[in-house]
């Protein structure tokens, strides 16, 4: 472990400041206080500042010796011995050596310090001073003393006394000097030293000027030679002694002795690493034999811990958890991580959370050499911090879903540790922000010198947000990330946290409605979701309301509350039901959720109402209305017809076709019932057989009987002397029906066995295996009957996946007689001529195609057809292609 350059002048972590600039003038206070306490421990002074007294000012602290006063530098204090730490809450704590600089040393068993302390306040101008004065006793100096402190070392030894008999004495200069040599230049007092020659290992020789300026200390009292140099200096080095680096200063001292000019071997050696950490535990190793500063022979008399400068004994190690033991080649001191002694520093690096331990033991040894019996007492304050721990804060969810109350805790953390700003999915609110919102933030100090850190917001905070998993559950979902600040130094982190809440309190809108004798009127009243803009949309049959359908349809909206009216024959309506007198119409509203994709109301409105759809006028002209019934959703009314093909409407709109003839026209039929006249005609669908193509995208729409079937029976009835009344019938979407057709008429489907029509397959032979695209012929006669005036009409054909003409799936082979083009199988009409087996053609018709199966997404569907045609028998000298009217013969065919 390095030894940080610890200095006097520094920035206290509880904003203690020491400036060193010129100040204002003010008055200056001198006062005590009981947060100052001074005491003498051993060969060291500490006074100890309380956080109360510092927190808030910048300090300055000075050295006095009488009258002296010098402001303590960090170049200063480290050559004379006096040294500061504090810790992150403004604790700060000061050391001074009883042999430095500025003590007042008396026989070098008295010591009198002095400091003076000013605190200036950055909101006042005023200055706080403490004159602090402290008088130690220490006279238990060991021949050798070493003192390794934070930012300096120290060795000091005693001045040897030699025999005055012996001129030149252990150390003395060598004879063959010159004796002039043997006088301190500019001195003649005992104990002055001329000059310092360190050893790097290389010789660096100064006189003991130079030495100062160069920031070493080198002085002498009235027994002792005293070395002062701060770490890493050019002239000092490292070294491994029983593998823990130590930093070394080994330096030659020549002063003046009884004897003139003596050199003392001066030597100190402090470590700078030799700590091991676990999660649990401190072990630092310091070296049991310490090269340079003592010898092989030398054995451990005393060892001692001590923490902050402090001894402990050991009871009070014991409470602590605190040891010390001694191995072959090492020292060893262990600490629990926690230990009361030392204290936690939050730590930021990378935006996460950590925390160190920092503790500053103390390890006393004195070792008694076997040979010579001198002692060397060995000193060393050493702070230690652990490594960085990471400490995730911790979130504890405290949410209160029946309040609709979001609480959160995060923690815990140090009391060095501030909370800065909370950002949520909105934006980023300081403190302060959040407070004027009305949120609840609370910061919580416990009596461990931790915190935490706590927020309550309710629901319907605009930073909380909502989502719907089902229609009447609101999940609420409040998302944050605190910011937190580490002071001094303000390094910044976070921790996040996201809470839900699912509660069932959605209200949905609501749609309600009435009609009139012309309209529909709606009314959808707001849910606690917000309005129809804001969630849901409004549809109107198949159609969103949009702005021109909402003025269309005269639309006002309050605030809790729209409205508006629709015609019953509005596009968006569905006419159900056509009556006499009236047509019974529906109105389909649902509110649908975009957003979610599901319906949050709906309405299904029928009313019947006012509509005359067949009037009959005395001159014998009849009008009929014909409307689009939702059980006919494709039907376009310009392709409906009466029962004459050609009678078409003469007004048609997308809803509805108006018809106008005479009862005498378009196929209308006539009735006698007792004194009155019925005409009747029929409104139905048009079939279109003739399609036109233009590629894929361009096809005109057909019929065909696949299509629903739409029938309206109109009729009026007649007085000999006029008109009475008007009766209709419809039957909207129903199936179409074969008659069988009566007599000795018989229609036979078969298929052949090939182009040649000579031989068919019988009934035991189906089902036929046909592979696809073969060709299929088919047959279809009019048998038992000889008479030469009938002809057999194939009207329609269609193949089924079953024996049920309605069967699906189903297609078109013929359609109104004709091929069906649409059909890629393409089906071909054959001609019948008169043979062997055929004596009359016209009671023949022959068709092949290619043989196909149904299909979907490439599967078959069924891999059996059947065969199903539709036949009209009529007197061969009607024109071709009319349709079969009422009297004609219909059979249906199935194969």
């Amino acid at each position: 472990m390095k030894v940080p350059n610890y200095i006097l002048s520094c920035t206290l972590l509880a904003a203690v400041i020491l400036v060193c600039q010129a100040r204002p003038n003010t008055k200056l206070s001198s006062q005590t206080s009981s947060g100052l306490r001074s005491e003498c421990l051993g060969n060291l002074m500490r006074l100890s500042l309380d956080k109360a007294l510092a927190v808030g000012n910048q300090l300055e602290v000075e050295a006095v010796n009488g009258s002296r006063r010098v402001l303590l530098t960090p170049a200063l204090a480290a050559r004379c011995g006096y040294s500061m730490e504090s810790d992150p809450w403004g604790n700060t704590r000061i050391y001074s050596s009883l042999l430095g600089c500025y003590a007042h040393n008396t026989e070098d068993s008295t010591f009198d310090i002095g400091l003076k302390l000013q605190m200036f306040n950055p909101t006042s101008p005023d200055v706080t001073s403490h004159d602090v004065q402290q008088t130690c006793s220490f006279s238990r100096w060991a021949q050798r003393e070493v003192l390794c402190d934070r930012n300096y070392m120290e060795v000091s030894h005693h001045m040897p006394v030699h025999d005055q008999s012996d001129p030149k004495g252990s150390s003395a200069v060598p004879e063959k000097n010159n004796p002039q040599q043997n006088i301190i230049p500019g001195g003649s007092s005992l104990g002055s030293i001329w000059k310092l020659t360190f050893y790097t290992p290389e010789p660096v020789p100064m006189v003991q000027k130079e030495a100062e300026q160069a920031g070493y200390g080198a002085m002498s009292t009235a027994n002792r030679i005293v070395v002062r140099s701060p770490y890493h200096k050019p002239e000092t080095y490292s070294e491994e002694v029983a593998g823990i680096p130590m930093e070394m200063l080994r330096v030659s001292v020549y002063y003046n002795s009884p004897a003139g000019l003596n050199i003392l071997d001066m030597s100190a050696a402090c470590p700078i690493g030799g700590v091991l950490f676990t999660e649990q535990l401190i072990s630092w190793h310091v070296p049991r034999t310490l090269t340079p500063v003592v010898d092989s022979g030398s054995k451990i008399h005393e060892l001692h811990m001590g923490i902050s400068g402090q001894r402990l004994d050991k009871g009070q190690m014991s409470a602590r958890g605190y040891t010390l033991a001694t191995r072959d080649f090492h020292i060893i001191m262990e600490i629990p991580v926690g230990a009361p002694d030392g204290y936690y520093k939050s730590h930021a690096p990378e935006n996460q959370y950590h925390v160190s331990f920092s503790v500053e033991p103390m390890l006393e040894v004195l070792w008694r050499s076997e040979r010579s019996a001198e002692e060397t007492h060995y000193k060393v304050l050493f702070p230690i911090t652990t490594p960085l721990m990471a400490r995730p804060p911790q979130t504890i969810d405290q949410s209160d879903a029946e309040g609709r109350l979001f609480s959160v805790k995060i923690g815990t953390f140090l009391q060095d540790v501030e909370l800065k700003n909370i950002t949520f999915s909105t934006g980023t609110l300081s403190v302060e922000q959040c407070v004027q919102r009305g949120f609840n933030v609370q910061q919580k100090d416990h009596p461990d010198s931790t915190r935490t850190f706590s927020i309550s917001l309710g629901f319907s905070e605009d930073v909380v947000q909502t989502h719907n998993p089902e229609r009447l559950v609101t999940r609420y979902t409040l998302a944050l990330t605190m910011g937190f600040v580490v002071l001094p130094e303000r390094s910044s982190f976070s921790a996040s946290a996201e809470l839900q809440a699912s509660l069932q309190d959605v209200v949905l809108p609501k749609v309600s409605g009435s009609c009139d004798q012309e309209n529909f009127h709606i009314t959808v009243t707001y849910g606690n979701q917000g309005s129809n803009s804001q969630t849901f949309e409004t549809l109107v049959g198949y159609n969103r309301l949009t702005a021109e359908r909402a003025a269309a349809y005269r639309f006002t909206e309050h605030s809790t509350h729209f409205s508006f009216v629709v015609p019953f024959l509005a596009q968006d309506t569905a006419l159900e039901v056509l009556e006499s007198d009236s047509v019974r119409a529906r109105l389909d509203i649902l509110l649908w959720d975009p957003k979610y994709q599901w319906p949050v109301g709906d309405l299904f409105l029928a009313c019947h109402f006012p509509l005359t759809s067949t009037q009959c006028f005395s001159n014998g002209t009849m009008n009929a209305v014909a409307v689009k019934l939702e059980s006919v959703p494709n039907l376009q009314p310009s392709r409906l017809r009466l029962k004459d093909r050609s009678c078409r409407p003469v007004k048609t709109t997308e809803r509805w076709a108006l018809f106008s003839f005479t009862v005498d026209s378009c196929g209308t039929s006539r009735t006698f019932l007792d004194n009155y006249m019925v005409y009747e005609n029929e409104i139905s669908l048009d079939y279109n057989s003739e399609p036109v193509y233009q590629g894929w995208g361009g096809r005109v729409s057909r019929t065909s009987p696949i299509d629903p079937e739409y029938k309206q029976k109109v009729s009026c009835l007649y007085r000999v002397d006029g008109a009475l009344s008007t009766l209709f019938s419809h039957a909207p979407g129903s199936a179409p029906a074969a008659e069988v057709g009566k007599g000795q008429l018989q229609v036979n489907l078969r298929l052949a066995k090939d182009r040649s029509y000579t031989s068919f397959f019988q009934p035991e032979d189906f089902p036929i295996l046909k592979v696809l695209q073969e060709p299929v012929f088919m047959e279809v006669s009019l048998d038992s009957s000889s008479d030469p005036r009938l002809e057999l009409v194939l009207e329609n054909c269609w193949a089924s996946s079953g024996a049920d003409r309605h069967a699906l799936p189903r297609w078109d082979i013929i359609v109104d007689t004709c091929e069906n083009p649409e059909d890629r199988y393409l089906t071909e009409l054959l001609p019948v001529h008169k043979d062997g087996r055929v004596t009359i053609p016209a009671h023949v018709k022959r068709f092949s195609f290619k043989m196909f199966t149904f299909t979907r997404n490439d599967q078959v569907l069924q891999e059996q057809i059947q065969i199903h045609c539709d036949t009209v028998v009529r007197l061969s000298s009607w024109q071709q292609g009319k349709r079969p009217e009422e009297g004609d013969e219909r059979f249906t065919s199935l194969i």
